[in-house]
């Protein structure tokens, strides 16, 4: 493991790490350890009871945060005819068909997401594959990036519905805000994923499903959330 420089050490020391905080309690002081120059990404870390080398274990679904990511995403839709206006409408920052196919083999990707209807998914498995694939950017139905409501599908991007998935450790990854977001914003964008991590539970994983959970901010330090403590009152 390499050696953590002096900064770090120093704000890992403000977190007691045999402490459970609770979800408003992490929060607050996951802030306070976000001290760089930029707006630190806030990110969960959810570690499942789950063998990922299973297929039906796999854990994998989609979710709308209420306060969204706070991230700005360059979206591409491909889609034609009467998809393009929807998507357009909706606030798609880049529409095409055919063309925006043959502009991505050409080496464009200046975009962050991308949608599509199901029309258009044989040009885009054959042929972009193998390009936006190892990228993570492949248009699927289970990650809710392709339908034929492609105007749905963009205004539940841009308003933070964001995927999540287990690694090969069975662990999920996923952003919950900005270091510039309110601790209580931060803690309900986190109780949104448990649930939805809670209902996308496998049925044939046994024992218990969530075994840890951590937030940390982008340069900062790791805070252990209660599993009890993630789920807000109402």
């Amino acid at each position: 493991m390499a050696k953590r420089g002096k900064r770090y050490r120093a704000l890992a020391g403000k977190v007691d790490a045999d402490k459970l905080y609770s979800a408003e309690e992490a929060t607050t002081l996951v802030k306070e350890l976000a001290t760089a120059k930029f707006d630190e990404t806030i990110e969960a870390h959810f570690h499942l009871g789950i063998d990922p080398r299973k297929s039906d274990q796999n854990v994998r679904g989609t979710v709308s945060l209420p306060h969204g990511t706070g991230k700005k995403i360059r979206l591409l839709a491909i889609t034609q005819g009467e998809g393009a206006q929807a998507a357009e409408s909706a606030g798609a920052d880049i529409v095409g068909g055919a063309e925006i196919v043959e502009r991505i083999l050409g080496g464009w990707m200046d975009f962050d997401a991308v949608v599509a209807t199901p029309d258009m998914m044989a040009q885009i498995g054959s042929k972009l594959g193998r390009v936006l694939g190892p990228r993570g950017l492949l248009p699927n139905p289970k990650a809710g990036t392709v339908g034929t409501d492609i105007g749905g599908i963009v205004r539940a991007l841009k308003a933070g519905q964001i995927e999540f998935r287990a690694d090969k450790t069975g662990v999920v990854h996923a952003p919950i805000g900005k270091a510039s977001f309110g601790p209580q914003q931060l803690a309900e964008n986190l109780d949104a994923l448990r649930v939805a991590l809670d209902a996308a539970r496998p049925d044939s994983a046994k024992g218990q499903f969530v075994k840890t959970i951590h937030i940390t901010s982008t340069m900062g330090p790791s805070v252990r959330v209660a599993l009890g403590g993630a789920k807000l009152e109402a």
